[in-house]
């Protein structure tokens, strides 16, 4: 699952673990792998990392750097287990890949051959197989989150209601015609191999991977094991560990692991267990699947999709002639990488508490190259990329007929191509600042560093596309090359009068979710909870406004920022104005109500079991707000800048001292009842 929310608290103590290295105490890889963990651990919001190198099947490096607890200051060792997040996406491919070995499926047969409960809204959906599943070029929309991120939970209702909820459901592009990621196809392979094999997909996983690997520590959240074993996760503004992350899409992102363990799978995947899976089928999981559809053009990337990879070709093994494989994976608190030189037999697999995959990449990349060097493999490291100020150059005019409105999933922007100038937002989740961008030739137009160079692209299905070529740098950790789609132009979409004025009173305003458990992760951060609804020219947070109650998404990017895209559903009841997105409901700012100053009141959890926001105003602003509730029920308080105050789920606090201008809610079982105490 890729980068929902960074954060972690930073700077904790940096406890080398005991090294299991075949070579000699205080090597280069030793020096480079320890001085790397211990910038990451600094500067990087992580809290305890750990790496492993296998090499012709044995471990030569292992190591680790942070605390397992900050609490005791234990440091993370070889066993301590780690949430993998999408790196499990490698599991379910290769479960997959084990069924069509045994005959058992066809990989481009459709998928409703061996799932046919699977239905959509759509009849496109009937060409879907299991190859762009894998390759994510299916056209799913991408990710069915809700309920998934649970603390001390295990609860299977994301897994259980996918079918039914995919029912009503359209495809954004047809099936095959290009790639980009999406975590709901890998849910949907998930429940193809329990219908196949008749086992859960926990009980899969043993039989066919973890058992015959001797993988004692690979589990997922519905196994029984000691959870005690897994790294402390932290968040910031919040002093205790949180209760155990249950990732709760297992196909897509929950197999919790070792680093060791995880290089002992990785030699299923690069063909030296053919016990387990076969050598051709380990090869066409290599093979260049992004290159079917529409792309990037061909150039050095971080990502090139095989079946299940995010890329098979990755850069800078590249610039050595070295064809190296990556995954990468996020939840919201545990990050992984899991990268494999196939021709020389190694691979090396990174795992944090904290931090973001992206920095777990780079840590592999870096000290895979390292070891690469010491065994004799590659002579030496290539230089860093250096990059100048860009040079104004003249602008052919009709790059100006690029203008207009360009649209990504949630967003929109205005892009003005004017004077041999354009700017631009935030890019890459803001890796890449807002700022102005100089046309130095070549059709490209570069930042004030030169290191992001942007183009327009028209591309065979008729859309033009904002293409980003950069090299992002992460002080003292390193680089990583970014090759994407970031907007597509969008189409003119004029409405009535009547559509316009009704989403011109939606403009700006917020509606909160309502059907997530109390319990999720993502009342740490209620940006996840929130949809903020931005009108621009016929577009509302990236959909196309359809009337004056729909909007359908517009966005048809490849690579990933076409990713997790939905539509926009709005109904009244009550006289209260409600959002739909994707079967779960969000309420409108202007129906919460603000919370009773009075001494003291009490709210329910109604039949529906939806949870109950409540707005921060001037009567109860700077009270200290106690609650008494069931064991079932919990809330959380935010400020007016959406930082997290108390959420008694982690923190066990019944109190909290109210911020104007901020949020409360309270959520639980139906019927629960919220005692309410101010003071």
């Amino acid at each position: 699952m890729k980068k929902l929310i960074a954060a972690v608290l930073a700077s904790v103590l940096v406890i080398p673990m005991a090294q299991a290295s075949a070579q000699e105490k205080g090597t280069t890889v030793e020096d480079k792998a320890r001085a790397l963990a211990s910038e990451i651990i600094s500067n990087y919001g992580v809290s305890g990392l750990q790496y492993a190198i296998r090499d012709k099947g044995s471990i030569t490096l292992s190591g680790g750097a942070g605390v397992y607890d900050k609490a005791t200051q234990a440091p993370v060792t070889k066993d301590t287990m780690f949430g993998i997040g999408s790196v499990s996406k490698m599991h379910v491919s290769a479960g997959a890949m084990i069924l069509a070995d045994s005959k058992a499926i066809n990989i481009d047969k459709p998928l409703t051959t061996y799932l046919p409960q699977f239905k959509m809204a759509d009849a496109r959906y009937k060409d879907i197989t299991p190859r762009m599943l894998m390759n994510h070029s299916s056209g799913l929309y991408g990710s069915h989150y809700g309920n998934s991120m649970l603390l001390d939970d295990n609860d299977t209702q994301n897994h259980d209601e996918l079918l039914s909820r995919l029912e009503s459901e359209h495809l954004k592009s047809n099936p095959g015609e290009y790639s980009v990621y999406c975590n709901d196809g890998f849910q949907l392979l998930e429940l193809m191999i329990e219908q196949v094999s008749g086992l859960s997909y926990s009980e899969f996983l043993d039989r066919y991977l973890s058992s015959p690997l001797l993988l004692s520590s690979t589990q997922t959240p519905l196994d029984t094991f000691d959870r005690q074993q897994l790294a402390r996760t932290y968040f910031p503004g919040l002093e205790q560990a949180l209760p155990v992350e249950n990732a709760n899409v297992i196909g897509a992102g929950e197999i919790y692991s070792t680093a060791e363990e995880l290089t002992e799978f990785a030699e299923v995947l690069i063909g030296n267990r053919t016990d387990i899976l076969s050598e051709a089928s380990a090869k066409a999981m290599q093979a260049p699947e992004y290159k079917n559809g529409i792309w990037v053009p061909d150039e050095r990337n971080t990502f090139s999709y095989g079946l299940g990879w995010d890329a098979v070709s990755l850069a800078p093994f590249s610039d050595y002639g070295i064809t190296a494989l990556t995954k990468g994976g996020d939840t919201i608190m545990y990050h992984a990488a899991l990268t494999a030189i196939p021709e020389s037999d190694i691979s090396i697999a990174v795992l944090s508490s904290g931090g973001s995959s992206i920095f777990n990449t780079i840590f592999a990349s870096n000290v895979l190259l390292e070891y690469l060097k010491d065994t004799g493999k590659i002579d030496k490291l290539l230089p860093a990329p250096t990059f100048v100020p860009p040079v104004k150059a003249a602008m052919p005019a009709e790059l100006q007929s690029y203008s207009g409105l360009y649209g990504t999933v949630g967003a929109t922007t205005a892009i003005a191509v004017k004077d041999g100038e354009l700017d631009l937002p935030a890019l890459e989740g803001g890796l890449i600042p807002a700022q102005k961008y100089i046309y130095t030739g070549n059709g490209q137009f570069k930042s004030s560093d030169g290191r992001s160079a942007v183009s327009f692209d028209p591309q065979k299905n008729g859309k033009t596309y904002l293409k980003l070529n950069a090299e992002l740098d992460f002080p003292g950790a390193g680089q990583m090359v970014m090759v994407t789609y970031e907007y597509q132009k969008l189409e003119s979409n004029p409405l009535t009068p009547v559509t316009k004025q009704a989403w011109e009173k939606r403009n700006g305003k917020n509606y909160y979710a309502l059907d997530e458990k109390i319990n999720s992760l993502f009342y740490l951060s209620p940006a996840i909870l929130t949809k903020n609804i931005a009108v621009d020219e016929g577009y509302a947070s990236g959909t196309r406004i359809v009337d004056e109650h729909q909007a359908v998404n517009a966005a048809e990017i490849p690579v990933m920022n076409g990713r997790d895209a939905f539509d926009l559903n709005f109904y009244t009841k009550n006289e209260a104005e409600y959002l739909s997105i994707d079967g779960n409901a969000y309420i409108s700012e202007d129906a919460v109500q603000p919370i009773y100053g009075g001494r003291s009141s009490i709210s329910t959890v109604s039949a529906n079991g939806q949870g109950i926001w409540f707005k921060i105003g001037e009567k109860s602003a700077g009270k200290t707000m106690t609650v008494t509730a069931p064991a079932s029920g919990g809330f959380a308080v935010y400020d007016a800048d959406g930082m997290i105050v108390n959420f008694s789920v982690v923190t066990k606090n019944p109190s909290a001292v109210l911020p104007q201008g901020g949020m409360v809610v309270f959520g639980g079982q139906a019927g629960d009842v919220f005692k309410i105490n101010m003071k």
